[in-house]
Order: structure tokens, then sequence, then C-alpha cells
């Protein structure tokens, strides 16, 4: 019996970690940088329409806590782009969307399909915009197009040059969704 239980709670723990295929997934390389002075890098992560307007934000890596250069959020306008399209409006921390930023690494992030984000998407073309800024460093974003809604899964992928490394991004196919 306590076996059978076990057994149960370890498949359990395990489907929890998971990311289904209706779940929208992001991988994010941070490269690591041999350079005299590092900081790690401001990281934004949003949709934007063919207007190039936010309409979902996704990811907004920053310094959360004071430290002698002050308040982390007095250099996210140095996310140029993020800051000006959505950034300006927001008054952070944003509840399931800001976050600490990262060391260098491959980052897995997943959305789970049924979020609001993605559910109020209308059909069209998109891009899911990522853009890095480090102190005493470089910036910089990519964009990755995709056309919504799609009949099959989408994988968009593209390679940083120096601040942002590897960027994959999963979409699912709209078909799944709808068989929730």
């Amino acid at each position: 019996m306590l076996k059978r239980f076990l057994l149960i709670v370890g498949v359990a723990l395990f489907s929890v970690g998971r990311a289904r295929s209706e779940d929208w997934q992001a991988s994010v390389e941070i490269p690591r940088l041999n350079v005299s002075e590092y900081h790690r890098p401001y990281v934004a992560i949003w949709i934007q329409d063919e207007k190039r307007k936010c309409v979902a934000n996704l990811a907004v890596w920053y310094q959360l806590t004071r430290s002698g250069e002050g308040e982390g959020t007095k250099w996210l306008p140095d996310l140029r782009q993020w800051w000006r399209r959505s950034g300006r409006s927001l008054q952070m921390p944003v509840d399931g969307i800001s976050g600490a930023t990262r060391p260098a690494g491959k980052h897995e992030l997943t959305f789970d399909d049924q979020d609001k984000r993605f559910s109020g998407l209308s059909a069209g073309k998109y891009s899911v915009v990522v853009e890095a800024s480090r102190e005493v460093g470089g910036r910089e974003l990519i964009e990755l197009p995709f056309t919504w809604p799609s009949d099959k899964p989408q994988k968009l992928s593209a390679s940083g040059k120096e601040e942002l490394g590897e960027i994959t991004f999963v979409i699912p196919a709209t078909e799944s969704l709808s068989q929730n």
C-alpha cells in the first residue's frame, strides 16, 4: 500500500514540473561573457502586434533589491523598446511577470495556454520580442515573428550576438487549444 502511494505521489510530482504540449514555452540564453566588469542583464520579453504595440508582457527581469546604485527600477528605461511600448505605463513589480535578473545560462519559461495574455489574441501577425540591456555592456533586441492562430505548433528561434544567446519560443497549435 505504501509503495503504491509513493508511486502515485512520484508520478504526480513528475507531471507537475513538465510542460504540456498546449503550453507556450520559451528558452532564453544569457551568454557567459569574459569581461572585467560584469553585471547581469535586464531582460524584457513581450508579444507585439503588426503595429509594434505591446499586447502581452511575458517577463521582465531586473534588480529587485536596493543597492548602492539605487533601486533597480531606475535602469528599466535602458530596455528602450520595451520601455517605450509598455514599461513606462507599468507599476513594478508586476505579479507573474517581473522577477530578479538571471545569471548566465539557459532559462526555461512555460506559460499556461489558458493564460489570459494568449486567449485574448485575435487572428493576425505578431512577434515575440526579447530585449536585453547590461550596465557597462551592450543592448540587444531579437524579434521572432509568428502568425496566430495556426493549425500546427510553431517553433521560433534566433541567436543573439552579444547580450543574448539562443532564443527559442514554441507556440502550440490552435486546434490543440480548442480540445481542452
